[in-house]
């Protein structure tokens, strides 16, 4: 995603303040962000409620159809194969209507602060991701292992590490190195992906409140992600 020069120079400030090129791919989940166990605890009715949304799969839209900017990453790499996303939530607030038909999930997603956004992600067999990066440091990404196929399980590849999914289990890495999916399995892939603000100390902080809260959320990008959604609610 192209960036305009302020947003380059937030970045490149938020990435020293983490640790520049030093900083971490993956994180411990206790110690960096230790609210996002209340997902880990309820995720047998999370589970139940994304059982009942993969009855009708073919419904669920792909990435690029909910927002456009995504197409590289989500249309190019095997197009004959489908990433798909339910979106929950997004910087700009809740999804009613995707929403309302996952209570438990909500309720376990209100509990976490700083909650920038959230969705389940859905990978067709086989379908593989591109190398990218996220466009902002200023957030750290969480996925929770709902549906991991037993053969062959996908692979995510975030800088320099590797990390192999495993059903019931989280983890939470920066989103803004170079990441990518292996995926050679026969079944589909489901991981919960919910991203939350970086840990900073202030002023920092207050200055990425201001961006994702403010300024994020009346973003032109947020804009047709809400447009495009109504045509799938």
């Amino acid at each position: 995603m192209s960036q305009t020069p302020v947003q380059r120079r937030i970045n490149a400030i938020f990435s020293r303040q983490a640790g520049g090129q030093q900083r971490p791919a993956f994180f411990d989940i206790d110690q960096t962000y230790p609210a996002l166990r209340v997902l880990d605890r309820h995720q047998d009715a999370i589970r139940t409620e994304l059982e009942a949304l993969l009855q009708e799969r073919e419904r669920i839209p792909r990435y690029h159809e909910v927002s456009k900017v995504e197409t590289y990453i989500s249309g190019t790499v095997n197009p004959d194969k489908s990433w798909r996303v339910f979106m929950l939530s997004t910087v700009d607030g809740e999804v009613s209507a995707n929403a309302g038909k996952c209570p438990n999930t909500m309720a376990a997603l209100r509990q976490v602060p700083n909650l920038l956004g959230a969705f389940f992600s859905i990978l067709d067999p086989g379908k593989s991701i591109p190398a990218h990066d996220g466009p902002y440091t200023g957030y750290l990404r969480y996925h929770l292992a709902l549906k991991v196929p037993a053969e062959n399980p996908p692979t995510l590849r975030v800088k320099d590490q590797f990390h192999t999914w495993t059903n019931g289990h989280s983890i939470l890495f920066d989103d803004s190195w170079s990441h990518e999916v292996i995926n050679h399995a026969s079944d589909i892939r489901v991981v919960l992906i919910v991203d939350v603000l970086r840990p900073m100390p202030w002023p920092y902080r207050m200055l990425n409140l201001l961006l994702t809260r403010v300024l994020g959320r009346y973003s032109e990008e947020v804009k047709a992600i809400r447009a495009n959604l109504k045509k799938y609610a």
